[in-house]
């Protein structure tokens, strides 16, 4: 059987628009999904019928691991049992009386005194990636079919890999902590509060159901080790009512101007006073026409953070390029962007936006801050790079020494989220006006 598989070339394999697959021969396959996930996979027969059996996902389920798992489950095939009935008896109660305890197998490689490698299979008692199928399964039953996704991508992504192999009755508070913890680190606040929030949802369910006695998560609360999301300050709607609101700026009847600034501050994750307080000057144009693709805000303008202070670099999409030209039809032969109505030589309120929300019926629902929220968090959700997002948003502190040379960093890859940003924007507005 040729392998045609190496570490190398799965590590170097990146998204795409379409989920695509590298085999490795024998029907063992690598899908890389649309948003960077690699999962192991074995397309086989059995009985003339077509089937596919998930192994798991890499890295946590390396090239060799993948390889021997499917060497073992190609001999129970060659017995004349389909693989996928056996794996799915692990996971079903056997009688509906006696309720034995659901056991699921984790696979790795392990060394003999000898230093072979040997394929190690142990039994996992009620593990926590079991129950999370069994409520997931249920939970999910009546829920919109994107957010359920999101869940399933973020439990997948950042609990599973540390608690999935787990018997669920094993696992104590400090380890829910540690899960927490790792995705407030990459930047993620909200994620990790989520999470929290999900991982008691899951331990709640199992103790209904008899496969675990307590909830560790609810031993624990997240302002005792997570930092505050301060929600009241910085209010923002919740991402299933993200289309309403863009038809709401879309169908806004008040001043041209202030409809421009709304769609600016959610296409350039600018805090609100340095967009308001912007001035033209921080652009360039020819004959009408913005010859800039990357906005830069100077170090004086931007919010005061540790570390040395440095200019901003605010990549423009095509969308925010289209904005900025109708602006200037506009306001162009004033000092800023947003003079206000009644001195053209001052800018407008800060409250502006604020007052613009009011005015569509999200008092208390959405402020000018919850824009950069909450595409951080559709971003993060998204899978994007969370450095590339906290970078955007101007949140990471600097060096002393280093902080001069590096605003510029990840500007590339920048670029390409923001354009892919501006255009969700548009994919959102156009099924809110279905």
């Amino acid at each position: 059987m040729a392998q045609k598989l190496t570490d190398t070339k799965i590590f170097k394999a990146q998204k795409r628009e379409k989920t695509y697959m590298l085999a490795d021969g024998g029907g063992l396959c690598l899908y890389v999904t649309t948003t960077g996930s690699k999962l192991w996979r074995w397309r086989y027969r059995f009985e003339g019928v077509p089937k596919m059996m998930a192994f798991g996902a890499y890295p946590d389920l390396s090239l060799q691991e993948a390889r021997k798992l499917h060497e073992a489950m190609r001999n129970v095939l060659k017995k004349g049992t389909d693989p996928m009935q056996t794996r799915k008896a692990e996971r079903e109660h056997f009688t509906q009386t006696t309720k034995p305890p659901v056991v699921m197998t984790t696979v790795k490689v392990v060394r003999d005194e000898k230093g072979n490698k040997l394929v190690k299979v142990t039994p996992v008692v009620n593990g926590f990636h079991w129950v999370y199928l069994q409520w997931y399964d249920k939970w999910s039953a009546d829920k919109d079919a994107r957010h359920a996704s999101q869940v399933k991508d973020r439990v997948e992504k950042d609990i599973l890999p540390k608690l999935g192999h787990r018997p669920i009755a094993d696992i104590e508070a400090p380890e829910i902590a540690a899960v927490a913890l790792s995705i407030q680190e990459r930047g993620a606040l909200d994620l990790a509060h989520r999470s929290l929030n999900t991982m008691s949802q899951i331990f709640r369910f199992g103790i209904t159901m008899g496969y675990c006695r307590r909830n560790p998560a609810a031993d624990i609360k997240a302002g005792d080790f997570l930092k505050g999301t301060n929600p009241q300050n910085f209010a923002r709607v919740d991402q299933k009512e993200f289309p309403k609101l863009l038809r709401a700026i879309e169908r806004y009847n008040g001043m041209p101007i202030t409809r421009i600034m709304l769609k600016l501050m959610l296409r350039v994750w600018v805090r609100t006073s340095e967009l308001i307080l912007s001035p033209w000057s921080e652009f360039t144009f020819r004959n009408g026409k913005l010859s800039d693709t990357v906005w830069t805000i100077p170090a004086a303008r931007m919010k005061k953070v540790k570390g040395t202070p440095v200019p901003h670099l605010v990549p423009l999409s095509r969308q925010v390029v289209a904005l900025l030209e109708e602006l200037h039809v506009l306001t162009g032969d004033t000092k800023w962007l947003f003079p206000g109505q009644k001195d053209l030589t001052k800018c407008m309120s800060k409250n502006t936006i604020l007052a613009a929300l009011n005015t569509m019926g999200y008092k208390g629902q959405m402020t000018g801050h919850g824009f950069r929220g909450l595409a951080s968090t559709c971003l993060n959700e998204r899978q994007y790079n969370a450095k590339h997002i906290e970078v955007q948003l101007a949140h990471l502190e600097r060096s002393t020494v280093s902080g001069a040379y590096n605003y510029a960093e990840y500007l590339e890859p920048r670029k390409k989220m923001m354009q892919d940003w501006s255009d969700y924007l548009d994919e959102q507005l156009m099924l809110a006006k279905r």
